[in-house]
């Protein structure tokens, strides 16, 4: 369990590697710095920036092989998961949806600061993306499952993996769905939050 900031550290650099923490590093610095200009986050997170949504995000490559294709992260925000994600492997590309202009404009210029060939980001409403497959597809605080999954299910494949972290209600969202979701999902423990749920699944809805 990764119950602090020196332990979220210690974990990226794990999964990540000493040069692409270096990068997390400077991520973490750039959206402090404009979270002072536009509400990224809540100012109460940022004292666990590391934990809560770093580390947060970097756990989810433990759920997705190698080698699964393009990352599509819906609603990225604040850059979570995806920039995390891009960063700690800049091999996988990586597309990040977000329909907030200022936020999309700030994710484009944090991704050319850091070097990020392998991001690219979609100003738009998922509605309105042009359908394409996805190796992996993500979203962290994006919408109810109903919803996201209703949204999401164009960019899907046999061969797609979905990791979807829910926090807290990951269990009861997911009980709440039809039967083929049921089967096709099953809840992982994060590693950040003992009480919080990641949805992981592969496959077409």
């Amino acid at each position: 369990m990764i119950a602090n900031e020196a332990d979220a550290r210690t974990y990226c650099e794990a999964v990540a590697g000493p040069v692409s923490t270096a990068l997390l590093v400077r991520f973490a610095d750039l959206l402090t710095r404009e979270n002072e200009r536009q509400n990224l986050l809540a100012h109460s997170s940022l004292p666990q920036l590391w934990q809560r949504h770093i580390a947060d995000s970097v756990q989810l490559l433990n759920h997705v092989p190698r080698g699964t294709g393009e990352w599509l992260d819906l609603g990225s925000g604040a850059g979570f998961p995806g920039v995390p994600i891009a960063i700690a492997e800049p091999t996988r590309q990586v597309v990040l949806v977000e329909s907030r202009r200022l936020r999309a404009e700030w994710l484009r210029t944090s991704a050319q600061i850091l070097g990020l060939r392998n991001v690219t980001v979609v100003l738009s409403r998922l509605e309105n993306v042009e359908t394409r497959p996805a190796g992996v597809i993500s979203a962290r605080a994006f919408a109810p499952l109903e919803k996201l999954l209703r949204l999401s299910t164009r960019f899907s494949t046999p061969d797609t993996h979905w990791v979807l972290p829910k926090g807290r209600s990951a269990g009861q969202e997911l009980q709440e769905q039809p039967a083929r979701v049921r089967a096709m999902f099953h809840v992982e423990p994060s590693l950040t939050d003992a009480q919080a749920g990641i949805l992981v699944g592969r496959g077409v809805l």
